[in-house]
């Protein structure tokens, strides 16, 4: 049965145009509506993309604006504040994706799940990279019959702006929360002045100065895992690649301390890099996202519900894709 449009709010930008390019790659056919206030934006960008309509949305309206058009899902890619995205994938019954929310930022969509829990499957999209960190975090925990402590490093080439949707984003994030949700010795605290203030080696080894973010990473790993100790920091600089000469790319430095499956003390330290930048990679987690919540992964669709990317995605599926990409997950030296 042919599948109905996939509704991008905000479609237009870096992402969205990323995400399209992943999905394609495996489905070439499934048929996009990119969707902004800006008509004549939209249409360019969906005449980029190739096989997409380019659509007008209007946040007020009930439908959006869109009239009796059918829809397979709402992927939003900008803080939508009005929750009109949600709304209307809820009124449709199809499954709804953000992915620019603050960790502060998550109570009223979750009242608005908690009113129609049965309504349609809504993610969560907010950690880090769509998934990407902490799909790889619970891989690489499997090694572990106890996890004690994670230590997530974010490390954001200067020149990985990622445009200017993104950019308004992090400084509405900066604003509003300057300080750190951490879980420490089983409690969670909020890290701010000096203790927010870490610095992590790069993947080339290089010291980089960072400071504690709060991303929803956090809250995610310490439930899945129990781990009493979990932080989350953020670094911008030059990443290693370019440091070498070579086009920029995002890093991911992930340290997990705990006991092994025999018992015995085990620390590791890994990284997910993907060549191309943040985007992309961001890109391939929602195009995976939306594979697995519409059963085009060949698996029934997702059920109704309230999921973390993490719980949707499939770890070797995801790092298959990663490496196809040019990516990778690789263990570093301790």
């Amino acid at each position: 049965m042919p599948l109905d449009p996939i509704l991008f709010m905000g479609g237009s930008g870096a992402i969205g145009q990323h995400t399209a390019r992943a999905l394609r790659a495996v489905h070439p056919d499934v048929p996009l509506l990119i969707g902004g206030r800006d008509l004549a934006r939209a249409q360019q960008a969906a005449e980029q993309i190739g096989g997409a309509l380019g659509v007008a949305i209007d946040p007020k309206a009930d439908d959006l604006g869109l009239g009796d058009r059918q829809i397979s899902a709402v992927v939003v890619f900008y803080m939508d504040h009005a929750l009109a995205g949600l709304r209307y994938a809820q009124t449709q019954g199809v499954p709804h994706l953000s992915i620019s929310s603050g960790i502060f930022e998550i109570a009223p969509e979750i009242a608005t799940y908690m009113h129609r829990p049965d309504a349609a499957p809504i993610v969560l999209g907010y950690e880090w990279m769509v998934g990407a960190t902490t799909v790889s975090t619970l891989h690489i925990a499997k090694a572990f019959a106890r996890v004690h402590d994670i230590t997530v490093n974010a490390l954001v080439d200067e020149q990985d702006s990622g445009g200017p949707t993104v950019a308004a984003d992090f400084e509405h994030l900066s604003k509003m929360l300057p300080a750190a949700l951490t879980r420490r010795d089983g409690a969670y605290i909020w890290r701010e002045g000096d203790d927010a203030r870490v610095s992590f080696r790069a993947v080339d080894g290089t010291r980089m100065e960072a400071n504690g973010f709060s991303s929803i990473d956090v809250v995610g790993l310490a439930a899945a895992t129990g781990a009493p100790n979990v932080q989350f920091n953020l670094a911008s600089g030059v990443s290693s690649t370019r440091r070498q000469g070579r086009p920029k790319s995002t890093e991911i430095i992930i340290e997990l301390a705990g006991e092994d499956l025999q018992g015995q003390p085990l620390r590791t330290r890994h990284a997910v890099v993907h060549p191309a930048g943040a985007a992309l990679l961001t890109g391939l987690s929602v195009a995976m996202l939306l594979e697995r919540l519409l059963g085009l992964d060949g698996q029934p669709p997702t059920p109704p519900g309230l999921y973390f990317p993490y719980q949707l995605l499939d770890a070797c599926a995801f790092l298959k894709r990663l490496e196809q990409e040019g990516g990778q997950l690789s263990a570093l030296q301790v």
